[in-house]
């Protein structure tokens, strides 16, 4: 093993004898990360205390309006007289207005179940990972790709039911309609900026909790007796 004054060549010396060095210089491995520490605070009691007054001011604002307004209670449930409509409770009235539309084998069990194995499996796909807006790049293919699956939509809703499912086909073309403005507005304001940067998965969400939202709101408030469709300032009809 020879020294670092041995492996300097001396002057006049052969060059080809002359021991060649190679120096390599790493830089830092680790990773640059500029973040300070958070403080970090106990469940209990922080937490707990928080949830607990939240639960205590939610009582009192329910106390208040039950002693300000009376619940619409009907009277005395008859099982020789079943009421109609009989409705089920708020949130499963849009269960209920599917009813309407599809047998109860599809309306009951197999939307739901879809809808139950989409919000678990979507997820797990690349596009909820990404989030990049919509109309970045590519946007006459897209919008070609957006109405043609709007239409096959509109098609399988208006020509499998017993009745054109409305309450469905109608947030489809709202949210369609709003797609494609943010693509054609102009400007940099803030409303085209936001639509202009929205992602597939955001629309996605928007159809079905606005579609979930119209169901239930159709259920509660314009189905009267055989389930029929009413106006309720018209008919004085609240259930």
């Amino acid at each position: 093993m020879k020294s670092d004054a041995e492996l300097v060549p001396t002057p006049g010396a052969d060059a080809r004898e002359a021991p060649i060095r190679l120096l390599v210089v790493q830089g830092e491995a680790r990773p640059a990360v500029d973040v300070a520490e958070e403080p970090l605070v106990m469940t209990f009691p922080h937490l707990l205390i928080r949830e607990l007054i939240a639960l205590l001011a939610a009582s009192l604002v329910l106390v208040a309006l039950a002693l300000c307004a009376d619940a619409p209670l009907e009277e005395i449930a008859n099982p020789l007289r079943t009421p109609n409509p009989a409705k089920a409770p708020w949130y499963f009235l849009g269960l209920q207005e599917l009813l309407h539309y599809y047998p109860p084998v599809v309306s009951g069990v197999l939307l739901p179940g879809l809808v139950v194995v989409a919000l678990a499996v979507i997820p797990y796909f690349r596009i909820n990972l990404e989030r990049s807006p919509l109309w970045l790049d590519r946007v006459w293919p897209k919008l070609g790709a957006l109405w043609v699956v709007v239409t096959a939509l509109t098609a399988v809703f208006a020509l499998t039911g017993a009745h054109p499912v409305w309450p469905i086909i109608g947030p489809l073309w709202v949210v369609a309609i709003t797609m494609t403005a943010g693509a054609f507005l102009p400007g940099e304001g803030s409303v085209s900026r936001w639509l202009r940067t929205r992602s597939v998965a955001f629309w996605i969400f928007f159809w079905f909790l606005l579609a979930a939202a119209v169901l239930t709101v159709v259920g509660v408030f314009f189905r009267g007796p055989g389930w029929s469709f009413t106006l309720p300032w018209r008919d004085g009809i609240f259930y």
